[in-house]
């Protein structure tokens, strides 16, 4: 008779939510005592999981391989024998594994639920039935209370960097001459953006510091950010992995970054971040080392993941108002 615990954890994506869950192994383990702890994602965000002292497999799932390929993992974890099983999730894929990886006690397998309801009332008729203020790695750990895990979070770090990345980092920033700051100028949704003048304008308001522009392959828009101090401005979009990323933020005097996967990275270093949080509501960081800055428009949140539109007559307002003076002087008192 099996009497170790052996928990599965199920999150595919995306890059946020991924890095909000790693605080998810640290919990268990520190509940079930000499646990194991799977976690099945896919193949792109391995490394974010790697190095992590409370994960102690990584089952990987390619999604361009289709439904036959998730049936065959499947299959494979359902030979683990796992005791619990935890999708935090709670898509179609996820429910797939989780159906069929083990047969268990009702209350060994729990999803993490998505309140259809209450996003609904939220954002068709503007009430809030959500618990207040929001937080991303809160509404992750919660589901887990009839387990007996509390909802607190660990301590940072939740993310773990490798040697490799500290010194692919300290090569990258090795033309910089003085203290710098990170910034992350993109998100997936345009409505989800600071303005781009703002960020040069952030730029010129500190003279004394150098920048580092980070942000994917696609974010071509760094080059004209770049281009308004381009002797303390370096722009290494698309050019670093994501742990390179976490080591270059922990670095940095302080990361600016708009409700982006880097937001919390930095929150999971335990790293000084400015959040710039505008029409999205989910996701928001929870940790004291995240200033965050937002306004209380009635228009917010306006759309799940800030795909809009934006209905308020002043576009983008939740952004257009917080100005770049206001994050100088945030950022200048870390630096005292």
């Amino acid at each position: 008779m099996q009497s170790k615990t052996k928990v599965l954890l199920i999150r595919f994506s995306s890059f946020g939510d991924v890095t909000q869950a790693l605080s998810l192994p640290t919990k268990l383990k520190d509940h079930f005592k000499d646990c194991e702890v799977h976690w099945v994602t896919r193949e792109d965000y391995k490394s974010l999981l790697e190095n992590h002292p409370h994960i102690d497999r990584i089952w990987l799932f390619n999604r361009k391989k289709g439904f036959l390929e998730l049936l065959k993992l499947a299959w494979k974890l359902r030979q683990q024998n796992f005791t619990h099983v935890y999708d935090a999730h709670n898509n179609l894929r996820s429910l797939v594994i989780y159906t069929l990886s083990t047969i268990l006690k009702f209350n060994h397998k729990i999803k993490r639920p998505i309140y259809r309801w209450k996003r609904f009332l939220l954002f068709r008729f503007r009430i809030n039935k959500f618990q207040m203020p929001f937080s991303g790695q809160r509404d992750l750990i919660e589901p887990l209370l009839p387990w007996g895990i509390d909802k607190s979070l660990p301590p940072a770090p939740q993310i773990f960097l490798e040697s490799s990345a500290e010194e692919k980092a300290l090569e990258k920033v090795s033309s910089l001459k003085r203290p710098f700051f990170t910034l992350a100028p993109s998100a997936a949704y345009f409505l989800k953006r600071w303005p781009k003048d703002y960020w040069k304008d952030l730029i010129q308001l500190l003279p004394d510091f150098d920048f580092v522009l980070l942000g994917g392959p696609e974010d071509q828009f760094l080059k004209d950010i770049q281009a308004i101090a381009p002797g303390r401005c370096l722009n290494l979009a698309g050019a670093l992995d994501y742990k390179t990323n976490a080591a270059i933020i922990r670095k940095s005097k302080a990361l600016v970054s708009n409700d982006t996967g880097l937001m919390h990275i930095a929150e999971q270093l335990g790293h000084p971040c400015i959040a710039l949080l505008g029409p999205a509501p989910f996701g928001f960081p929870s940790r004291p080392s995240t200033l965050k800055m937002e306004l209380p428009l009635s228009c917010r949140p306006c759309s799940k993941h800030g795909q809009g539109p934006c209905v308020n007559p002043i576009h983008q307002q939740c952004l257009v108002d917080i100005k770049p003076s206001t994050v100088a002087n945030e950022l200048l008192k870390w630096t005292r």
